[in-house]
This record gives structure tokens, sequence and C-alpha cells, in this order.
């Protein structure tokens, strides 16, 4: 059966921290919200988090953004929490599950909740995780539960089966969204889709295979055979 990004329910957040490219996808129509974090902001250069967040905001209004705490200390947590929701409306607050010690993150989940502050709950593995996390969420408050699909799949378990199961935990927290996280390849975002989660935030090398969506397979691999051609030629190989 032929995949369509048309026809998919779940939404796509660009996961990312270089500003022009967070600019370009926010432009486009398909992605519905953006997500970022130390690490890959460290990676893109980033040295002024509150200099960064402001430009970010002041570029892109209108759709979703986390931004990340980056304490170890609960109490320093909950500060850069508030500071960072203040910044504007279509904020959410990034929290660790645990901090560094393995220590859960609920009880302040549950505080900053209880403030009305829109949070995304990260680095989840679990499904206890995630009835933790859900259990400490204000029901009514727009929050995401982001669960790490990928790297679950790296350790050699299939996501899926664990992906619904998390969809089903959410029922009782109808303003929270679930979100595949760290995905590796296109194909999960059609997994995502086809399991229930409301969002999937995706980088933006896996964004670039959008276009391939649809392809004709033939066609693809004669693209294929040209490509190791063309390779061969250019570097002059002989035998």
């Amino acid at each position: 059966m032929d995949k369509r990004i048309a026809d998919l329910k779940v939404k796509i957040f660009a996961d990312g921290a270089d500003l022009a490219g967070m600019r370009e996808m926010a432009r486009k129509p398909f992605i519905q919200g953006l997500t970022t974090n130390p690490t890959l902001m460290r990676k893109a250069g980033v040295t002024d988090y509150r200099a960064f967040a402001a430009q970010v905001l002041r570029d892109i209004r209108n759709k979703p953004i986390s931004f990340e705490v980056f304490s170890d200390d609960f109490v320093e947590m909950e500060r850069q929490a508030l500071e960072i929701a203040s910044w504007g409306q279509n904020v959410y607050v990034k929290i660790p599950v645990t901090n560094t010690r393995k220590e859960s993150a609920c009880a302040l989940v549950r505080r900053l909740s209880a403030r009305k502050v829109k949070l995304n709950v990260t680095a989840i593995m679990t499904p206890a995780q995630v009835g933790n996390v859900v259990a400490a969420l204000d029901p009514a408050v727009p929050s995401y539960v982001s669960v790490f699909a990928g790297r679950i799949a790296d350790t050699g378990r299939d996501p899926v089966p664990l992906m619904a199961a998390c969809v089903e935990l959410l029922r009782p927290a109808p303003a929270a969204e679930l979100i595949w996280a760290s995905p590796r390849e296109l194909l999960n975002v059609f997994q995502a889709d086809a399991v229930g989660c409301h969002v999937i935030t995706v980088t933006h090398d896996v964004l670039k295979k959008l276009e391939l969506v649809g392809r004709d397979l033939e066609e693809y691999s004669l693209e294929t055979v040209k490509m190791f051609r063309g390779d061969a030629v250019s570097a002059g190989f002989q035998l």
C-alpha cells in the first residue's frame, strides 16, 4: 500500500537547534511544532541559552516549541522551568523524567503542572515511567510525554508494541500527547501514526527524506545503480 504524508494523523515536529534550519522547518505547513535540547544546542554552537531562545521565539510565534531545563537539582530545575515558561505562550518546558542520580522528577512535574506550566517530560523509555508521569500531570493542562522510541530500538527491542501501550496509558490525561522521540528512519513516522501516537519529533536529516515517500521502487533502484556507477567513474577505479 502506498504511503502518503497527506494521510497522516500524527503531527510532525522538527527536532534541531540550528536557527536557520528551525526557521526553514517552521515555514513548512506540515511541521506543526519544534523541539530542541541541550545536546542539539551544543552541537549547533549555541553558547547563550537565553539569547538563542529569544531569537527563536522572535522568529517562530505560532507553533509550539520545547526548551529544556539543564540543572540536575530539582529546586534549580523548577526555577529554570518557571523562567522558560515565561518566555512565550507557545513554549513547553522539557523536564527529564529523572535527574542523573535516577531520582524521579514526578514531584516536580506535579508542582509545575499544578501551576499550569505546559510541560514536555522527556527521556522516557518504559511504560512504568509513562504511567508515573501521567499520574503527576494535571489532566487539563496541555503537555507532551516524550518516549525515546528510537533509543529503545537501538537496544534491540521493538518499540511499536511499547508505544501502542503508551498511547493507552495516556487516556487519563486527555490534554497530554504522546511523542515518538528519536526516530531513526522515515518509516518511524508511519509506525507512530499507525499506533496512534499524537506527535513524532524528526531531525532535519530524516525530514529531507520526505520527498522519497511513495517513490517508485524500480526507479529508485535505477537511481541507486547510477549512483554506484557514477561514484566508481569519479573515483577512477581500475581492475
